[in-house]
């Protein structure tokens, strides 16, 4: 496969967003502003902003900084490590304002395929030299200028436009994926909310328990009324919890062939970000489907979905135990208060922490029908199986994105008409 050298700005136009006054930050509105937060850089895709509240924009602004769907965007401020040359597509026509925090890239299309672009400006080689030439602040930037200034090597516009469909089939099946998991999680927590907070499970007769007149009784440990025949109960009586092993940061590597262990950064991301060669008992083994809990910081709830990485210290397990009634989907949820307003006491004053007393204080309800667990085990097991298949489309596409932008890989795949 033949490649041609340019340079960026060649091939493409790099346009900074508006400034836009923060006295106009508002909680809610009819447009969003981009930031930063706007990438999902480890996945390079688009992302909602769930780290700020004050998002939307209510000034006024030029019609050229309000973004189209498809629309190509990196950012120019580095807020963490390896977020230059993060690519996102804008999943929505007429709702997010380019910022100036915000490069958008338009594409000459007669030399450059809009889809391969989006890979191109993500590649290892454009993000080297982005780096290279950031400038050395304390939050470091680049320019579309020095976008611009990147030399790339490029295929045949045929082969480009091959090479982009490859990969974007790729991320649509891990957009897919993602999609259903999200109605996977509502769904769960929907049926939660009927069973477990209005108790509006289907009775013997399929009708609505406490709706229909279903007995209730008086429950003090959460000063409410429980169904008849349920319970409350500890959480360490209903699911088998254990802490994270004190591995030692100094004996820490990159190396995968050592054990991946499990920090509290990497509950949210469900990724491993460290390995370690200290022997470490079993019980610190994770298993699919185990709870995990952050118990400093923001207190980080996930699942966990891999047999193989190791629990690192200041974070808890749960595991739902085989002759409980109480599944790991309805733990989490029936927890999530109290972690909640615990990391709302402990915002504007130090570092929030989780104590074991704190974990002692934490009750679930036990409902008597085992069919119960089995629909929330149901729809995690589900979950767990979308993110295990999202991971290796991630590996698969992250191994095949250099070999076809440097050539080492040929290019058999037909575009379709559609």
């Amino acid at each position: 496969m033949e490649l041609k050298k340019y340079k960026i700005g060649d091939l493409v136009q790099v346009t900074r967003g508006a400034s836009l006054g923060g006295e106009f930050y508002a909680t809610q509105g009819n447009y969003v502003r981009l930031t930063c937060g706007n990438f999902d850089y480890r996945n390079n895709c688009f992302k909602e902003n769930q780290s700020k509240d004050n998002i939307y924009y209510t000034g006024g602004f030029k019609e050229e900084f309000l973004l189209e769907k498809g629309d190509i965007i990196t950012p120019l401020t580095e807020q963490a490590i390896g977020l230059l040359g993060s690519t996102a597509r804008i999943p929505e026509s007429g709702k997010y304002i380019q910022s100036q925090d915000i490069a958008k890239i338009d594409c000459n299309e007669s030399l450059l395929d809009k889809d391969f672009a989006f890979y191109l400006i993500s590649s290892a080689c454009v993000k080297q030299q982005l780096s290279a030439a950031a400038q050395q602040t304390k939050i470091r930037h680049t320019s579309p200028d020095k976008i611009k200034e990147c030399t790339v090597w490029i295929p045949s516009l045929d082969i480009q436009k091959r090479i982009g469909r490859i990969l974007t089939d790729i991320d649509n099946k891990i957009a897919i994926n993602r999609q259903i998991n999200d109605n996977l999680e509502a769904m769960a927590k929907q049926l939660y909310d009927y069973w477990f907070v209005q108790f509006d499970f289907p009775n013997e007769e399929g009708k609505p328990y406490k709706s229909s007149g279903g007995a209730m009784v008086w429950n003090e440990k959460l000063k409410r009324e429980i169904p008849e025949g349920w319970n409350v109960a500890n959480v360490f009586d209903e699911l088998s919890v254990q802490y994270g092993f004190p591995f030692s940061t100094e004996l820490f590597t990159e190396e995968p062939t050592s054990i991946p262990v499990v920090r509290i950064r990497d509950i949210l991301e469900n990724s491993v970000s460290a390995y370690s060669e200290e022997e470490v008992d079993e019980k610190y083994k994770l298993q699919k489907q185990d709870l995990l809990v952050g118990m400093d910081g923001n207190f980080h709830m996930n699942y966990w979905n891999d047999n193989v990485s190791y629990l690192n210290q200041r974070s808890v397990r749960l595991r739902a135990k085989s002759k409980s009634t109480v599944s790991i989907m309805q733990a989490k949820y029936d927890i999530a208060p109290y972690i909640k307003a615990k990391e709302l006491r402990a915002k504007g004053s130090t570092v929030g922490h989780l104590s074991d007393k704190d974990l002692k204080e934490l009750f679930v309800l036990v409902c008597p029908n085992i069919d119960f667990r089995n629909k929330f085990d149901s729809i995690l097991a589900e979950i767990i199986e979308n993110r295990c298949e999202m991971i290796e489309l991630t590996k698969q596409r992250d191994e095949l994105l250099p070999l076809l932008m440097n050539g080492q890989a040929s290019v058999n795949y037909h575009l379709s008409d559609d």
